[in-house]
């Protein structure tokens, strides 16, 4: 039963995404004029608080829903597969957005980026290594202190920011691995290597330290991991349940990123490719539970076409740092088969930990006020492109993550075909909550989307990356470390990189990204209009970030549904996932 003062609710939404996706429009039209202060697309980045009534307050809070978000660690849209539990209990009885992106595919810029609403170039999380981190993020003012305020109990379980532990807090100025960030009311989230007196690490999937409330508990060695976050989020539900508050649960598991210990059948960590050059094929630990078995169905790497065909023929058309690549080996095919495997496994764990979760809710009573939603932080490379494996790329397996959500008003399969970012869905569940961001936001609540259906995609989604290439370089529009900026439209993928190596992909005709069409004549018009939203939104904040497109970027509903239902098709008939 639930507890007598909360009421149910019945409307909700949430937000998804899953796929690999594209849109439509038709092909390049003329360029149309500089966008005004009247493009701005109308709506609110969050519902505002609620009436100064305390009893009005009272009574608002009790038809607040739970939010209940799980996220993954570096797993890709495809890996949706691997999770039965998951399809079962959410994407069966929730929505899928078709079109979800990390604006920022990196696991450091883009926690930050969920916590905050904000994109990397404004709360200036640009890496996860040293200047960046977790000692560069300000987490004073974070999703948890903006539902605290409005009456929510808060709850973390996991991975938080990479090098927290190790790392100074910003805000306390001392070593972060006792410490516990402002807004949450329960706190247990996994400390790094780096601490001198705490053995483990976060990616130990054997044996990982955890912060819970200010003690550093060290209690789990020889316990896989994912079974940890796993019983602490069961136990976490259970306790809120208890409670006359709506709860916010935020869960987080490493699953399927690449950690240890050492196992039998893992591959040489770094390979030698046709160059002599290494290439990083590191893999999850699992549990000796599920080691094989998704055997018969991974005869191939996820990224890489069937029948053993090149990753990608002709690679002169994309920057130097893919260029440099050659064509994997035989030896190298194999193992990003065996990396693809042992994600699968890690990832069907993960799920089963989550169904946990489900079963929880669902015994409290708790399930029917819950919006319950799954994610990743950033996508991941299997072989496209000839990339092995990584991320931080604004090409479509590193940019797009899987985004399922299920509530009250929302128990229904649907698909919705809008774009949603990570920042989207930090703006939704404030939206949700009834609270104000914690700062100036520049995501978009999607609740009309989730409850009405879709509306279009109108808006730009800005993508940006830090990498090695480029850094020092002088090009227009640059600002910072950001080695690549990019717009994605429901039609196109524009990448302006700071080596002036740039790139443009007509997704209608080209969802692998194989033909490079910048500076081609057929595309100038649309081009010119892409250049010119570019420079609007590049730094954009807050409302500049939610600038009306140009009508020849712009899709309609039926449009955005229809071509990415014929990029799924043709993606599968290449990949044979």
């Amino acid at each position: 039963m639930l507890p007598r003062s909360r009421s149910s609710r019945a409307v909700l939404a949430g937000v998804v995404g899953v796929v690999l996706v594209t849109a439509a429009l038709l092909l390049p039209g003329p360029a149309t004029a500089p966008m005004s202060a009247d493009d701005l697309v109308p709506g609110r980045t969050a519902a505002p608080v609620g009436s100064a009534d305390p009893g009005a307050a009272a009574q608002e809070r009790r038809r607040k829903p739970n939010i209940v978000v799980v996220m993954a660690d570096d797993m890709r849209v495809d890996e949706l597969r691997f999770m039965p539990s998951l399809r079962a209990s959410v994407v069966k009885h929730g929505l899928t957005f078709q079109n979800s992106f990390s604006p920022y595919p990196l696991c450091c810029p883009a926690r930050a980026s969920f916590l905050t609403g904000q994109y990397a170039h404004n709360h200036r999380v640009f890496s996860h290594e040293d200047p960046y981190g977790y000692g560069a993020f300000d987490d004073s003012r974070t999703l948890a202190t903006s539902l605290r305020d409005t009456g929510y109990t808060t709850g973390f379980v996991g991975k938080y920011l990479n090098r927290y532990g190790p790392a100074r807090s910003r805000v306390s100025g001392r070593p972060s691995f006792r410490y516990v960030p402002r807004g949450w009311t329960d706190w247990r989230a996994s400390i790094d290597p780096g601490v001198p007196s705490v053995r483990g690490s976060t990616y130990d999937y054997m044996d990982t330290p955890f912060n819970v409330n200010g003690r550093v508990d060290e209690s789990h060695r020889g316990k896989y991991s994912s079974f940890v976050i796993g019983n602490f989020s069961v136990e976490m539900a259970r306790s809120f349940s208890r409670r006359a508050q709506p709860f916010f649960l935020y869960v987080n598991y490493v699953a399927p990123h690449f950690g240890g210990p050492t196992e039998p059948d893992d591959p040489p960590r770094f390979l030698t490719d046709a160059r002599g050059r290494p290439q990083d094929v590191r893999t999850p630990a699992r549990p000796r539970s599920v080691r094989g078995r998704f055997d018969g169905l991974i005869d191939r790497a996820a990224g890489l076409p069937r029948g053993g065909g090149p990753s990608e023929r002709d690679i002169s058309d994309k920057p130097r740092s893919f260029r440099i690549q050659p064509e994997l080996s035989p030896r190298e095919r194999a193992a990003v088969r065996t990396l693809t495997r042992q994600r699968a496994e890690a990832v069907y764990v993960m799920d089963q930990q989550i169904g946990r979760l489900v079963q929880e809710l669902k015994r409290s009573g708790e399930w029917r006020d819950t919006v319950f939603m799954f994610t990743s932080d950033n996508g991941y490379f299997l072989g496209e492109h000839r990339r092995r494996s990584g991320k931080v790329r604004a090409h479509e397996p590193s940019l797009r993550v899987p985004f399922v959500v299920t509530g009250p008003g929302m128990r229904r399969q649907a698909d919705r075909f809008d774009p949603i970012t990570t920042i989207d869905v930090s703006a939704t569940i404030l939206d949700l909550g009834n609270a104000h961001p914690p700062r100036r936001a520049d995501g978009t609540s999607r609740l009309t989307t989730m409850r009405r259906g879709d509306r279009g995609w109108v808006t730009p989604v800005v993508d940006e990356a830090t990498g090695t290439e480029g850094r020092g370089v002088r090009s227009p529009g640059f600002s910072g470390p950001r080695t690549s900026i990019g717009v994605r439209t429901a039609r196109y993928s524009y990448i302006r990189n700071r080596t002036g190596e740039h790139e443009l992909y007509d997704l209608v005709r080209d969802p692998l990204q194989l033909q490079n069409v910048h500076g081609r004549r057929a595309y100038r018009a649309v081009e010119q209009d892409l250049y010119r939203t570019w420079w609007r939104t590049r730094s954009c904040a807050g409302d500049t970030c939610r600038v009306r497109l140009p009508a020849s970027l712009r899709a309609t509903p039926r449009q955005s549904a229809a071509m990415t239902r014929a990029y799924w098709r043709k993606v599968t008939r290449v990949y044979g996932f």
